[in-house]
Order: structure tokens, then sequence, then C-alpha cells
């Protein structure tokens, strides 16, 4: 897939940075599907047996890592695998070089690579590419968000019982009874449907375009959401931090329901 072909016009000062994360982000994509649904796939496991790592999420981070390095040496990097470098820096890119790793080593064909940029700490671009589905989401601040050239825009439903949402639990669920259960029993009874697909980053994205009415999940990192947000909010969603206790925890729905959602989040 050529993803240089879905660059807009219309970009302006990012065009060349964009670009870049497209490069970045069809090479990863290239060396996940080198290894999905392939036998004896080498797989790990970090925090606990929730928290799955294989080959491909460490060999795509050490491309992006080495790009970015040698095009843009002054730029700082957060990423999922490697953590902190130049952290500090007015240019930040923000990786995931696969969510959805558990989906992956599953052989489920929903995960990404997501890359976002920040300049000064706020979100300026960032692309979502979901190889095995063919799908890049993408978006530059002020301008607009895409899917595969094409312009997005969240959904207009304003009845939360015909909404379809998304959610996800945190890693830490077996040990910490804060881990999301109690809100989706409850959602389950207002909405049509819950959806859990298992990459935060396809979730924003879906929901800027959409597939869903709105997403929440608890204890997300930055690199989960980093890109992702930024393509929900251009695309018209609004995205609030739920939670300051439980990292970045938060809601992302269209205008219409985003209250309602809340309120049923916080009932108690």
């Amino acid at each position: 897939m050529n993803l240089s072909s879905f660059l807009p016009d219309n970009a302006g000062e990012y065009r060349h940075l964009l670009a870049a994360a497209f490069e970045m982000a069809e090479n990863a994509g290239n060396i996940h599907m080198t290894y999905f649904r392939k036998a004896g796939l080498e797989e790990s496991t970090k925090l606990n047996d929730s928290d799955v790592v294989t080959v491909a999420d460490k060999e795509s981070e050490a491309f992006i890592l080495d790009y970015i390095r040698r095009q843009f040496p002054r730029h700082g990097i957060i990423s999922e695998e490697s953590g902190m470098d130049h952290e500090d820096s007015e240019w930040r890119w923000i990786i995931d070089p696969l969510d959805g790793t558990t989906n992956f080593a599953m052989g489920l064909p929903a995960f990404c690579v997501s890359i976002g940029l920040e300049h000064n700490r706020e979100t300026v671009l960032g692309v979502v590419f979901a190889p095995y589905l063919g799908e890049c989401f993408y978006a530059v601040r002020g301008i607009g968000a895409w899917l595969n050239g094409k312009a997005i825009r969240c959904s207009d439903k304003a009845q939360v019982s015909k909404a379809v949402v998304a959610t996800g639990m945190p890693y830490d669920r077996n040990d910490n009874p804060d881990n999301n259960l109690s809100e989706i029993c409850r959602m389950a009874l207002c909405v049509r449907g819950i959806r859990r697909m298992g990459s935060a980053a396809i979730d924003l994205c879906y929901t800027g375009a959409r597939f869903f009415d709105a997403y929440w999940e608890l204890n997300l990192n930055l690199w989960d959401i980093s890109a992702g947000q930024l393509i929900a909010k251009e695309a018209g969603v609004i995205v609030e931090s739920i939670r300051t206790d439980r990292n970045h925890s938060i809601l992302a729905s269209n205008p219409h329901i985003h209250a309602a959602m809340r309120e049923i989040l916080y009932r108690k």
C-alpha cells in the first residue's frame, strides 16, 4: 500500500513531516505483515500475562527509531518498547510500533502502528496505519482528518440507546478493582452495543470515522492515544480526560451524546 499517495495538498508546513510519518508507518506495517499469522511467532510478556510483546513490535520500533534519529536527530522520542529519548525537545515523536499486540499474536486483524508528532507538547499530526485492514487514518492539527485520502467526520447520532460504543480494560485489571468492569456493566444497559477492539488507536480512529459513536478507556499510555486522539478531534469528536488518577483515561464521543455518556460513566 503506497501511503504517500494519500498526502493531502493542504498539509501546509507539516507536509514533509507527514510524508515522513507515512514512510515510517508503511515500513512498520510491512514488518507486521512479515510475521502476521506465521508459525513460530516470537513473543514474551512484560508486566503480566495480558501485556504481550512480539518480535514484530521490536523490529518495527527499531526501524522507526532509526529513521527518526537519522532524519530528525534533534527530535525527541517517546516509544512504547524503548521509553524516552531527548523527551524535552521542541519536537517529539510519540510511537506505538504495534498497537493491538494481543490481537496480532492471536492472528486477529485489528492491529496498527501509531505515530504522533508533538510541537511544544501539542500534537500537530498523527498517523494510524492498520496494514492488514488496508486502513490509514491521519490528521493535521487545524486542517482535518482522513481515511485513505477521504475526509472523515464523526457520527451525529443523538440517542445513546442507538449508540454503538467501544472500550477496553487496563492491563492491571486482575490486580486493581478499578478496572472499568462496573462502567461496562452500566453502559451495556444503555447503548445498542459495546465492542472491544483491543487497540486504543483504532478505537479513536473508528470514533472519528463514525464506525463507533463513542469510546472510553482507563489507564492508557501517551503512545496509545497520541495520534488517534488528534485524528478523532479533527473529525469532530469531543475527547475529554475523565480521570486524573489512572494515567490517561479518556472519553471520546460525538458531541450529541457526550454529556449522556459522561453521566453514565460517573453514575454510582
